[in-house]
């Protein structure tokens, strides 16, 4: 990544390595099945293109901070569904806005934290790679680490990532405890990405702001959501983002420079569908339904599954070379992700996504089971 007095360079953009396996398992006469990415297929529910339609009259610019009614959606999102009380969301330091998506937030959090320059990131050993983009694009360094190290010498950041992806990981209350305690020793902010709370399958993840790990208060802390999975809109490119309203205030003020926001009919969708829950429990049972299916049938091939506890993906093993076990689906016209995309940790898993469609899923169930 960095040459010794060098510039820092971007990594490779890595589906692009996928090519291969791609055309191989387009030979396959009943088509591809393809889990690589996590791209949600179902319809966006009709609550959220009607409010889009609703306030499609939008002549003038949004607000970066996000309507009234929007952040006090999220507020009441947050309580309902997670548990978390924010600082008063319309309050004069924020503790609650709307981002263009997730991935944009998480790419470029250590600049509008105005950490550029020198320092080093922490991310988990095996990371969705928009954690280490975002570091290079600050000019930061970055290491890998699953627990609080012995020191903070240099750290400007700490990215967690429960439920992980890829692999469903879920950090415990003592993990994240640890974190918190880590963090505010050193003076380190901690931001956790939280995309995938609300798919907890074995376990219930726990928001990094809920009282039971963070206390009475939040600060130090950051929390990253979406709704592009939980309300099957990613291409709405709705996310929040909450906590300390000193650090929420200190992204809000550089994204309103920057002009990055999130359109008005965007926003009234987002309102919409943060206010609704039946929505969301509905994709929820879809999403539960293809992993119970999915996970059968790689179990019964002789895969083993691990972690997985939560979220939208299989981490799935053959104990190989991750690209091996590419090769071997892509012969049955299956394309999963390498696991090596997330890091040198990941380099003997695949990752397989549980959104694709029913019949697209139920192929992949009978050729694993072939």
């Amino acid at each position: 990544m960095t040459a010794p007095g060098g510039p820092r360079v971007l990594p490779d953009f890595p589906w692009d390595a996928l090519e291969p396996a791609r055309a191989r398992a387009a030979q396959h006469p009943g088509g591809v099945v393809d889990l690589s990415i996590g791209t949600p297929v179902d319809a966006t529910p009709a609550l959220l293109g009607q409010a889009l339609a609703a306030a499609g009259n939008a002549p003038g610019y949004p607000a970066a901070l996000g309507t009234a009614a929007l952040r006090t959606a999220a507020a009441g999102w947050l309580s309902r569904r997670l548990g978390v009380t924010v600082a008063d969301p319309l309050g004069a330091d924020p503790s609650v806005i709307p981002t263009v998506g997730s991935k944009e937030l998480v790419a470029l959090l250590p600049t509008l934290l105005g950490l550029s320059g020198r320092g080093t990131v922490l991310i988990p050993s095996v990371a969705y790679p928009t954690y280490e983009v975002g570091a290079v694009v600050a000019g930061l360094d970055v290491r890998r680490a699953d627990t609080p190290p012995a020191d903070a010498d240099g750290v400007v950041l700490v990215w967690l990532n429960s439920p992980g992806n890829p692999h469903g990981r879920v950090l415990d209350d003592d993990e994240l405890r640890a974190w918190i305690d880590w963090g505010r020793t050193h003076g380190v902010p901690i931001a956790s990405d939280e995309c995938y709370v609300t798919l907890g399958w074995d376990v219930e993840p726990r928001s990094l702001l809920h009282p039971a790990v963070a206390g009475e208060d939040h600060r130090g802390l950051l929390a990253v959501h979406s709704l592009s999975k939980q309300s099957s809109a990613a291409g709405y490119r709705g996310g929040l983002l909450s906590g300390d309203p000193a650090l929420v205030r200190r992204v809000w003020e550089v994204r309103r420079h920057l002009g990055l926001l999130v359109p008005t009919p965007v926003q009234a969708a987002m309102t919409a569908a943060l206010a609704d829950d039946a929505h969301v429990d509905a994709q929820r049972e879809r999403y539960r339904g293809r992993r119970d299916r999915l996970a059968a049938a790689v179990r019964a091939a002789g895969l083993r599954i691990d972690h997985s506890a939560a979220g939208l993906y299989l981490w799935v093993t053959r104990d190989e070379d991750c690209w091996a076990t590419i090769d071997w689906l892509a012969g049955l016209g299956i394309v999963a992700a390498p696991g090596a995309f997330y890091g040198p940790s990941g380099e003997r898993h695949v990752r397989m996504a549980l959104t694709a469609t029913d019949e697209r899923i139920d192929t992949a169930v009978e050729r694993l089971s072939g």
